[in-house]
């Protein structure tokens, strides 16, 4: 369906394990449940269910990021980011992403996103930009804590990452600004 991937350039500069993430709420490759899209384009911001396993074994931590890879701009447009998930943690529930955190793991940090909003923003596809992918990761990290602060952006959880990484899992939903 598409061709780009944004983390097919890191695995080949620091190959990771592979792990899988599922949901309950949307199937890979398919549109997100309209609950799921932002308030303004008739949703309710709220972030799906997601589940992972399989991944390394010495995993301390995960970080959850959603990125929307076809956003108008060069950078495209972070829409959530959760650092310092404990190891014992293998699901989120759905809205897990509301604001002030209440349905994350006791220790997450949620990361502002390109609103500059702590939560889960959902897609809000500009009208004419065609077929949006929001590429929801799920990062198996080699530390408890990433040393970031509430105000740190989802690029600086992605730096960090980077280099604490043993194993990345994603699955993508879609929305049409169309």
């Amino acid at each position: 369906m598409f061709s780009y991937d944004p983390y097919a350039e890191l695995q080949s500069l620091r190959p990771v394990e592979p792990f899988a993430v599922t949901s309950t709420d949307f199937t890979d490759g398919q549109e997100l449940p309209r609950v799921a899209w932002g308030a303004s384009a008739g949703g309710e911001d709220r972030s799906p269910q997601l589940a992972w396993g399989g991944f390394p074994e010495a995993t301390r931590s995960f970080a959850v990021t959603c990125f929307d890879p076809d956003a108008p701009t060069a950078s495209g447009w972070w829409h959530w980011a959760v650092a310092n998930i404990p190891a014992d943690v293998s699901s989120l529930p759905a809205d897990a992403g509301a604001a002030g955190g209440a349905g994350l793991p006791h220790g997450a940090l949620a990361l502002p996103n390109e609103a500059r909003l702590a939560q889960y923003s959902g897609p809000t596809p500009p009208a004419r930009t065609g077929v949006h992918r929001y590429v929801f990761v799920v990062h198996a990290l080699d530390v408890e804590r990433l040393d970031l602060d509430g105000d740190a952006t989802p690029a600086q959880l992605g730096f960090h990452a980077f280099f604490h990484a043993l194993g990345r899992a994603g699955i993508t939903g879609t929305a049409s600004g169309d």
